[in-house]
């Protein structure tokens, strides 16, 4: 009997050594998967980073994390999946930086118009001091900013051709809503109509608006050619595509596995920046082709009309993010 004891008490042990052994295995091979939403389409640059960032988190992790690109708004506006991210029900938001100041109110220091000379010194920001106070921030609601894909500057998209502040004069434009944006316009003796951005194609056609305004890429992508034959060089804002992860998703991610995953993250939006600027080339391309007439305009001029408004309407900004917004200029500038 002893020994029949001790022959089913080893059976015993050593399957639960191997059940356990099994266990462990299957948490360590188990990929993580997680849903990336965005409200452009798969045709887009900016999907094809959003792509290019599931393909290098998957390299830097051995494959152990899985992104999904949901694109086209499937899952929602930027406002709604960026809740739903801090709400722990979506695993990562992408949405333009004016968005989040709904919840980050020192974010609207980069919703000025002429804020940066060129992109080195928007990069230089989010890659700098100013990420780490919006990261510090997105922190409190729940968020993990993990990286910063971008549209660029924008520029003005018109039925009639604008190549002086002059031209502005009574043109109703489409803008987000945006009081830094509105302003702008408002300077230039625009009407600025904010709108959303699925509507103005049709407001277009219909003739509710006359202009709006967006990286050169978006014209031809969402055939805003048609309608708007005349593109003028304004480069008048920069946006940003915050890349923000819940709480949740982020706490899935083994600790081992968050510095790879980031760097990851990192080589796909630095890509996607490039795609941006190849997108515009190639856009500005074609649509000379459609017929889009391109015109340049005194930027100048443009900035110091913005710059006596934003006097006027005493636009100020939180102290400790203008000096990081300084220094990045600076930095770049040196």
């Amino acid at each position: 009997m002893l020994i029949a004891s001790i022959a089913i008490s080893g059976c015993s042990n050593n399957s639960k050594t191997s059940e356990t052994s099994n266990t462990s295995e299957s948490a360590q091979n188990e990929v993580i998967t997680f849903k990336f939403a965005m409200v452009d389409n798969e045709s887009s640059n900016y999907y094809k980073g959003a792509k290019k960032i599931a393909e290098e988190v998957a390299k830097s992790t051995n494959g152990k994390i899985n992104i999904e690109v949901v694109a086209g708004g499937a899952l929602g506006d930027e406002r709604s999946t960026v809740e739903l991210a801090m709400n722990g029900d979506l695993d990562i938001a992408t949405a333009a930086n004016s968005v989040l100041t709904n919840w980050i109110p020192e974010m609207s220091i980069l919703d000025q118009a002429y804020l940066w000379d060129n992109a080195d010194q928007a990069h230089a920001a989010v890659d700098g001091e100013v990420g780490d106070l919006i990261e510090a921030k997105a922190e409190e609601l729940g968020l993990h900013v993990i990286g910063y894909m971008e549209s660029g500057f924008r520029n003005v998209f018109s039925k009639k051709p604008i190549k002086d502040i002059s031209d502005f004069k009574g043109v109703k434009i489409r803008t987000m809503q945006n009081e830094y944006h509105m302003a702008a316009f408002e300077s230039f003796g625009a009407m600025p109509v904010a709108m959303a951005a699925g509507e103005q194609f049709t407001a277009l056609q219909q003739g509710t608006i006359d202009a709006c305004e967006n990286a050169i890429s978006n014209c031809l992508a969402n055939g805003f050619y048609e309608v708007t034959k005349n593109i003028t060089y304004t480069n008048h804002a920069f946006v940003y595509i915050i890349i923000a992860m819940s709480d949740n998703a982020w706490n899935k991610i083994p600790e081992d596995l968050r510095e790879p995953f980031l760097e990851g993250v990192k080589r796909g939006y630095e890509a996607q920046r490039q795609y941006l600027v190849e997108a515009n080339t190639e856009a500005e391309e074609k649509l000379k082709e459609l017929g889009v007439e391109f015109h340049t305009i005194d930027t100048n001029v443009l900035k110091a009309a913005y710059k006596e408004t934003a006097a006027k309407r005493k636009f100020t900004f939180d102290p400790e993010w203008q000096a990081a917004v300084d220094k990045a200029i600076a930095s770049v500038n040196n």
